[in-house]
């Protein structure tokens, strides 16, 4: 057990501790309970012996070779005099070093909370835009030390060359804020859209451009005739069928059809609004599936991709309809059904909504709307799929002389 060396009621000299070598405490004479702790190899280090909160505690103060004799009296008072006022300098010391760069806490945030973001595309981006437009600007600032103005300067940034990446990282960063005041390392969010004051932004809505309904027809067929793949053209075809988004067919598994019943059914972490949707399938639909099954194995991916257990890439329906000489995007075929449907039938707009999987926005419609229309959905599906084969549906459209939607 190392001896005190030094007398107690006298203050140590920095020439004394200079060239002292012998192992040991050597005491600081001044009532704060400092020592010169010199272990037995030789290393020196500043220590403070404390009385908080009626138990007695050391704390290190830090290496003799940083730290001089006069920064470690300095700091060995405030400690004295935070512990005589009641509190925790310990505490406090702790706190300070669990308190990390903004970069680090990004990192730590994004390592929690990726796993509840249910598209991977989020996963990736997260940390991806902040290194882009953040961490070079203040990403080894310490957390509670990023402002308002640091955040503002480089989101006004990233609006003069990617606007929506822009949009995210307000979220993105506050995140990152929550995060860090949840962990106890900040007291404040200067993310807040109050704090950060931007400019309105002035923009127009772009959208994606659609093909017109009465050419959608002849588009598939242009689709089938086509040299691309057979999965490629049977997930175009059935997105443009079932008016789904690209990634519930691409991702769509044997495991979610019941072709005996004709339901698809997409499970609610597949959906953009969270919820279960059932999809009734047309006769051509069924048809394209069993072509699928019959192209592959009957498990995992409906499309399967060029790499096995993989699905069809992002781009791939997007790239064939290009090639084919089309200037829309797959999403728009989504407006090609809404307008035929608007325009072609008597549907109830609800019905045509819940075709498309969207949500009621009036919460309080929502709340007694408890239907998902399936039965209706199932006729006018079917009556999509006749007007896109040139049946007779081309001929006679639904309107109000139909009452099968209606009623």
């Amino acid at each position: 057990m190392l001896e005190d060396l030094a007398l107690r009621n006298k203050s140590l000299t920095a020439a004394f501790l200079k060239n002292m070598s012998q192992a040991g405490k050597y005491h600081d004479g001044r009532g704060t309970g400092l020592f010169l702790l010199v272990k037995p190899a030789g290393g020196k280090f500043w220590v403070q012996r404390l009385t908080i909160r009626g138990k007695r505690r050391e704390i290190g103060l830090g290496s003799f070779q940083f730290v001089s004799l006069a920064a470690a009296r300095h700091v060995a008072e405030e400690n004295k005099r935070f512990a005589l006022s009641g509190g925790d300098p310990l505490a406090e010391k702790r706190k300070a070093k669990r308190v990390m760069t903004f970069k680090d806490a990004a990192i730590a945030t994004h390592a929690e909370l990726a796993h509840t973001w249910k598209n991977p595309k989020d996963r990736s981006a997260f940390l991806a835009s902040l290194e882009t437009y953040m961490f070079s600007r203040f990403g080894d600032v310490q957390l509670p030390e990023v402002t308002s103005s640091d955040i503002r300067k480089a989101i006004l940034a990233a609006r003069e060359k990617a606007p929506g990446v822009a949009k995210k990282l307000t979220y993105r960063v506050s995140f990152v804020f929550k995060w860090g005041i949840a962990e106890g390392m900040c007291a404040n969010n200067p993310a807040t859209r109050d704090a950060l004051a931007l400019p309105r932004e002035v923009s127009k809505t772009k959208n994606r451009k659609a093909l017109p309904y009465s050419e959608v027809g002849e588009c598939i067929k242009v689709i089938q005739a086509s040299s691309a793949g057979e999965f490629t053209k049977l997930a175009l075809e059935l997105v443009i069928l079932t008016a789904s988004r690209s990634g519930e067919i691409r991702l769509a598994d044997w495991s979610e059809f019941n072709l005996e019943a004709a339901i698809w059914t997409r499970p609610a972490d597949r959906m953009k609004n969270g919820k279960e949707h059932r999809v009734p399938l047309s006769s051509r639909a069924l048809e394209i599936l069993r072509k699928a099954k019959e192209l592959g194995t009957g498990e995992g991916f409906a499309f399967p991709g060029a790499i096995a257990g993989r699905p069809l890439s992002d781009m791939t329906l997007l790239k064939l309809v290009k090639q084919l000489g089309y200037d829309v995007h797959v999403h728009g075929f989504r407006t090609s059904f809404k307008t035929w449907a608007q325009e072609q039938t008597n549907s109830p707009r609800d019905i045509s909504e819940a075709a498309l999987a969207h949500v009621v926005k009036d919460k309080a419609e929502a709340a007694y709307a408890r239907s998902d229309y399936f039965e209706k959905r199932k006729v006018l599906m079917q009556r999509w799929a006749s007007y896109l084969s040139d049946d007779e549906a081309k001929i006679l459209p639904l309107r109000s002389g139909h009452s099968s939607l209606s009623s």
